[in-house]
């Protein structure tokens, strides 16, 4: 007898299944909007699949997105063609929703990473204040290293006190050296420049 309260049988499980299955699908894009994908993906440290389903992966933000498309606009963005991995739930609404508004699913895609600007300039500019922090830190690390050497001069290297206080700085170093790997690797949202262009409401 078939237990009709088990949440892992029918078909409803099966095309769940199916929905999360990846596929693979290649779009014409701005090398703008290509670099933006890449770019909050890494910087953020999120896969660029998961991402890319969580920007589409929307009826109702991709039907606003339709219906604000000027499709004359887009035909004039410089574009060209890559492929990304993608759930194929995502890539049956994207679909779905470009047949019913007669729209090209490239444009949908475009249009949907534009959305990430305003998450790139924010982290952007979130960039730049820990960098100026970072600055701050090292003037403390500098005097601590200073202290450091006060110390040893004036009660020996084998004092509580600096012994203490040396492990204090060495944990500080590791963290310095971390902070500063951070900041290097986040270095590549330094360049960003805002994408051009908008998709206004006339075709």
């Amino acid at each position: 007898m078939t237990n009709n309260n088990n949440p892992f049988s029918g078909a409803s499980v099966e095309f769940d299944l199916r929905g999360r299955q990846s596929v693979r699908a290649t779009f014409k894009l701005s090398e703008e909007a290509i670099g933006s994908l890449s770019l909050v993906a890494i910087h953020l440290g999120i896969k660029q699949k998961s991402l890319f389903d969580h920007l589409i992966d929307d009826a109702k933000s991709l039907n606003d997105i339709a219906e604000n498309i000027r499709l004359r606009h887009f035909n004039k963005i410089n574009r060209v063609q890559k492929t990304f991995v993608l759930s194929r739930r995502t890539l049956d609404i994207l679909e779905l929703i470009a047949k019913d508004h007669d729209t090209p699913r490239d444009a949908l895609v475009e249009y949907s990473i534009r959305k990430l600007e305003s998450v790139i300039l924010a982290e952007k500019k979130r960039h730049e204040q820990r960098k100026k922090l970072f600055k701050e830190l090292t003037l403390h690390w500098e005097a601590g290293k200073s202290l450091l050497e006060k110390s040893r001069k004036t009660l020996g290297d084998n004092d509580p006190f600096c012994q203490n206080l040396e492990k204090s700085m060495t944990g500080l170093s590791r963290n310095m050296q971390d902070l500063k790997s951070f900041i290097e690797k986040s270095s590549i949202i330094e360049d960003y420049q805002p994408l051009s262009g908008d998709s206004g409401s006339q075709r």
